[in-house]
């Protein structure tokens, strides 16, 4: 795996910065901004493909041929940590992780772990005790309130209210449901209309790269082929992602014993792991953890935020959000959390920042 953790460029080829050279491309593009966006004339769309990272989609080139090869464009870095929640913010707010604060898959919320997807805490619905329109406060797209096509049971979700409040959401059950009111959108005269489709990350996280990943990835290939053949001409549809994968299987570490008396809990993911110190064990636990440098990168709260990991900016109350030490897997590996659990045991998994997880495909294509 990777020597060294891939750190975004937050000010340049970052997926923190895809939907505004969408909705409104520069009179000259930077070298990762497809050229197809230089001929913007109709309608853009973006299509965020939860779960389809650069280096997977080379590797299948052959069973997804639209998106290879009618779309033109090349790969950029998402955000740290590479996981749904923290990249989905970035994508439509346009600031790094540092400013939204939405800095994880499970936070430190005034000693609480919110599982930000689920918007619930151990004591159940959080929705109450940490309202998700109050959690961040940067207006999606710049304020332009464009319809948002994803699907109808997204519709009242705490995560949804958190990253896509005042945005005019417009459900959807199936991919045909999908094509159809992007159709509908773009020919009623929308100038800019942003979808998502989760089911390549569910497909991976359940049962990893092989066949059934393949198959996914050959339907959203149809997908985006549909697009391109409905759409009015002189659409632009976008292609981006919010991370990749890495299979992960049962490779998965428990913490080492050493570790424990310094720990008070943990939040984040498998891949990128928080440890919370117990009141003056900071130091104790970061010696304790570098146990695992063997698998992982082994930082401090401090040392990533010097590095500039989630941003040039980390505000005091995302900060305040992290852990004191982060175990960051570079080989395929999952540091356990006992309280960290679901309905399956993920084979498919991402948060860290190696080139799998990290790099994104930007694609574009005029129709």
């Amino acid at each position: 795996m990777a020597d060294e953790p891939l750190i975004p460029d937050y000010a340049g080829a970052c997926v923190c910065n895809v939907a505004a050279v969408v909705q409104d491309p520069p009179d000259e593009l930077a070298d990762w901004v497809p050229r197809a966006l230089a001929g913007a004339e109709q309608s853009t769309v973006l299509l965020t493909l939860d779960g389809l990272g650069w280096n997977q989609l080379q590797d299948r080139r052959a069973i997804a041929p639209t998106i290879t090869s009618v779309l033109q464009g090349g790969p950029v870095s998402t955000v740290a940590p590479s996981t749904t929640s923290t990249a989905l913010t970035s994508i439509v707010s346009g600031m790094p992780p540092g400013e939204h604060g939405v800095i994880g898959y499970r936070m430190s919320i005034e000693g609480q772990v919110l599982n930000v997807l689920r918007w619930a805490t151990a004591d159940g619905d959080a929705r109450r005790s940490m309202p998700p329109g109050e959690f961040q406060l940067h207006e999606p797209f710049g304020g332009q309130r464009p319809p948002v096509v994803t699907k109808a049971e997204f519709s009242e979700t705490g995560f949804t209210d958190a990253h896509l409040g005042g945005t005019r959401f417009v459900g959807y059950r199936t991919m045909g449901t999908l094509v159809t009111e992007v159709n509908r959108l773009v020919r009623s005269g929308e100038p800019f209309v942003y979808a998502y489709y989760e089911g390549i990350d569910k497909v991976a996280h359940e049962y990893g790269l092989a066949d059934h990943y393949d198959n996914e990835l050959r339907w959203v290939d149809h997908l985006v082929a549909d697009l391109l053949e409905v759409l009015p001409a002189g659409t632009v549809l976008a292609i981006t992602a919010d991370h990749g994968q890495v299979e992960v299987g049962d490779r998965l570490v428990e913490l080492d014993p050493g570790v424990r008396p310094h720990l008070s809990m943990q939040s984040g993911e498998g891949r990128f792991r928080w440890l919370h110190a117990r009141p003056g064990r900071a130091r104790q636990l970061l010696e304790a953890a570098e146990a695992h440098t063997d698998t992982g990168w082994v930082l401090s709260r401090d040392q990533m935020v010097d590095e500039g990991w989630f941003g040039p900016r980390v505000l005091d109350h995302v900060r305040a959000r992290l852990g004191d030490v982060a175990l960051v897997a570079r080989e395929p590996v999952a540091y356990v959390d006992p309280a960290d659990t679901g309905p399956y045991q993920l084979i498919g998994r991402h948060g860290s920042l190696t080139a799998d997880e990290m790099l994104v495909p930007f694609l574009a294509a005029t129709v």
